[in-house]
C-alpha cells in the first residue's frame, strides 16, 4: 500500500509516477524492473519514490490492485447490462479483457503479470488485498447475480461456483498470452469451457 505522502500528492503527479512504473513493469516482469528507470521517467528524486512507497514491490502491487478495481468495476457494470446473467458477463469480461491487449504497453504489463504469476499477484487480481473496498465490490456482485436460473443448494455454492469460473477465466487468459491466441482463437475455447460449466458435467440418466 502507499505511503499517506503519496495520496498528498496532486493528480497529475500520481498519475506520471503510475505511467513511468507501468512502463517499466511493460518492458521487464517485477524481479528485473528498476527503480532508476521510473523515477528518471516520473523525473521525480529516488529520495521522494521512498518517500511514497517502500520499494518497486510496494508500487507493483499497487498498480495490480487499480487493475484489479477497475476490472471488478467492469463486472459489475456488465451484470447490471445482462441482468446479472453471471455467464454472459463473464463472457464479456473476458472478451474485453483479450481486446485491450491490442494496446501493446498494456499487453506487455498483462503479459509480464501473467507468466510471472505467483500467489501474491493472484491473490491480488482475483481475491483480496485491499479488503474494505474489495469486500464492497463483492458484495455488490453477489447481489447482482440472477441466481433463479442457477443450480444452487445454498449461498455457499454461489460463491464457489464464482471461484471456479474466475479460474477457468484465469488459465485462459495465461493462455492467451503464453501461446499469442487471436481473440476468435481464445474466445472461442472459453465460451466452450463456459458452455461446459453451464451444461453440467453428470449425464443424467433417462
Amino acid at each position: 500500500m502507499p505511503k499517506q505522502t503519496y495520496f498528498h500528492l496532486p493528480k497529475d503527479k500520481q498519475d506520471t509516477l503510475i505511467q513511468a512504473a507501468k512502463k517499466e513493469f511493460s518492458r521487464v516482469p517485477l524481479h528485473e524492473a528498476s527503480i532508476a528507470n521510473i523515477i528518471k521517467e516520473a523525473e521525480i528524486p529516488r529520495g521522494s519514490f521512498y518517500q511514497y512507497f517502500e520499494g518497486k514491490e510496494d508500487l507493483y502491487y499497487y498498480l495490480l490492485n487499480q487493475i484489479s478495481e477497475k476490472n471488478n468495476n467492469r463486472f459489475i457494470a456488465f451484470l447490471k447490462e445482462n441482468n446479472g446473467d453471471i455467464f454472459a458477463t463473464f463472457t464479456d469480461s473476458f472478451k474485453f479483457m483479450i481486446q485491450i491487449h491490442k494496446n501493446q504497453e498494456h499487453k506487455n504489463f498483462l503479459k509480464n503479470a501473467f507468466l510471472n504469476m505467483n500467489y501474491k499477484m493472484e491473490n491480488i487480481l482475483a481475491n483480496n488485498i485491499y479488503q474494505e473496498n474489495r469486500k464492497s465490490q463483492y458484495l455488490t456482485m453477489i447481489s447482482l447475480i440472477n441466481t433463479k436460473s442457477l443450480n444452487l443448494n445454498n449461498e455457499q455454492e454461489l460463491h464457489d461456483i464464482l471461484k471456479i469460473m474466475i479460474a477457468v477465466t484465469f488459465q485462459n487468459l495465461i493462455q492467451v498470452f503464453v501461446k499469442d491466441l487471436k481473440d476468435e482463437e481464445a474466445l472461442k475455447s472459453y465460451v466452450q469451457q463456459m458452455e461446459l460449466l453451464k451444461r453440467g458435467l453428470y449425464k443424467k440418466e433417462n
